[in-house]
């Protein structure tokens, strides 16, 4: 099995792990060390047990729909939709990788947003999705 067939695999698995709340699973890939980033609250979480215990902590209801992996090497890109008490909220999540651990994670967050009606002609709907307007 290829170096980029295992990472993806490692990513999926923790990916199913999040979903299904399997704490110990979800953090096996995270280095001793590893760094995690949320940039738009400043914060930076550093080890695998910091990172581990934020997320065991969170108080809300959370499930995640993994929309798309894409990378190779060390650098890997999932998208998410990580849904937080029934509200989505869409994830962009940049993995970097050394000795098949993640070394440093930034995660993205953003909300739903309706679209500009001077837009509208312009576009048109995801797969699977229907355009929500402003």
């Amino acid at each position: 099995m290829g170096d980029d067939v295992r990472t993806r695999a490692a990513i999926e698995e923790h990916w199913r792990a999040s979903e299904s709340g399997e704490i110990e699973a979800e953090h096996i890939i995270y280095a001793d060390d590893a760094i995690l980033d949320y940039p738009q609250s400043g914060e930076r979480f550093r080890g695998r047990a910091a990172i581990s215990a934020q997320r065991g902590g969170h108080p809300a209801d959370r499930h995640f729909t993994v929309r798309r992996i894409t990378g190779g090497g060390d650098l890997w890109v999932s998208e998410c939709i990580i849904t937080y008490d029934g509200a989505p909220t869409y994830s962009v999540s940049l993995m970097e990788f050394a000795h098949e651990h993640v070394v440093h994670e930034t995660q993205y967050f953003a909300d739903p947003f309706g679209s500009p009606a001077w837009r509208a002609a312009l576009a048109e709907p995801m797969p699977g999705r229907s355009i929500t307007r402003a």
